[in-house]
């Protein structure tokens, strides 16, 4: 991979970087289209990342189909498939992980002790191997996005980190690798995160600003559904993800909840630009 991407450079081409776990779907070929869009060569690497799973969580369940990935990325025209094994990346003995500390303690920070070491760590470490000018993530994964632009910042990586939409079901389901283990019934149920963010956005304009009135409607709507368990719903700043009492420029409403035992994110940003509110759903 590094000689791949050194030839890149050496010809004075754009590299564009698209990291997965794989069990791809329309949300990551959105990202490649974005990256063959803006760069000369795009990367895609294909990795679950254990460092990035909790003891409890679903590493060894999780979906895994290179073959069937390949193609899709074959199609998509993608130039280099990057997949090494674990332990590769991880070889005997590795000691060194990376830390980003305000911006990832709250939310899935404080559900899933760990879970942004191992990410910061994998990132990281991908972008040594590819070094690619641009990486291309998304919104869905809104708090990732965050600790992953201030790792850039802080350690001075010479990356632009892209956030790309939602991408959604004809119903509003945000399209997520881990939907597949939801049921028939489960798969309607979900649909709750959708409608609890609408909800929220319909608030605001007809004039409700205070975050903790908007997030109590939206508790009870998500309550309502017997399938559904809330992890969080919260009103935060999307840069630094301390919380919002009231919406004063850019706020994001993000939402973890467990359907059954799949645990689904979604989010809702709002920005506050005149003539009035823009929302990206």
């Amino acid at each position: 991979m590094r000689v791949a991407a050194a030839g890149v450079r050496a010809a004075g081409q754009r590299l564009g970087f698209v990291p997965t776990m794989g069990a791809l779907h329309e949300g990551h070929l959105s990202l490649v289209r974005r990256s063959k869009r803006e760069a000369d060569v795009t990367v895609v690497s294909l990795f679950v990342n254990p460092a990035q799973f909790g003891p409890h969580e679903d590493f060894l369940q999780y979906p895994r189909n290179l073959e069937r990935d390949s193609e899709l990325l074959l199609r998509a025209g993608v130039d280099f498939l990057f997949a090494p094994p674990v332990e590769e990346i991880y070889p005997a003995d590795f000691q060194t992980y990376v830390t980003v500390e305000r911006v990832a303690a709250p939310l899935e920070g404080a559900s899933r002790p760990g879970h942004f070491r191992g990410v910061a760590t994998i990132v990281a470490k991908l972008f040594h191997i590819v070094q690619p000018d641009s990486a291309y993530f998304g919104r869905k994964d809104a708090q990732q996005c965050a600790v992953i632009k201030q790792m850039v910042r802080d350690l001075n990586l010479p990356v632009e980190i892209v956030v790309c939409p939602i991408v959604r079901e004809p119903d509003g389901l945000a399209l997520s690798s881990r939907n597949a283990y939801l049921s028939a019934e489960e798969r309607q149920a979900a649909l709750i995160l959708h409608r609890s963010l609408t909800h929220a956005r319909d608030l605001i304009l007809a004039g409700e600003h205070e975050t903790p009135k908007i997030i109590t409607q939206m508790r009870q709507l998500i309550a309502g559904e017997p399938r559904a368990r809330i992890d969080y719903v919260e009103a935060v700043d999307p840069d630094g993800f301390t919380p919002r009492v009231r919406l004063e420029g850019s706020t994001l409403i993000a939402l973890a909840v467990r359907i059954g035992s799949t645990r689904l994110l979604d989010n809702l940003l709002i920005e506050d630009s005149p003539p009035g509110w823009r929302f990206q759903l």
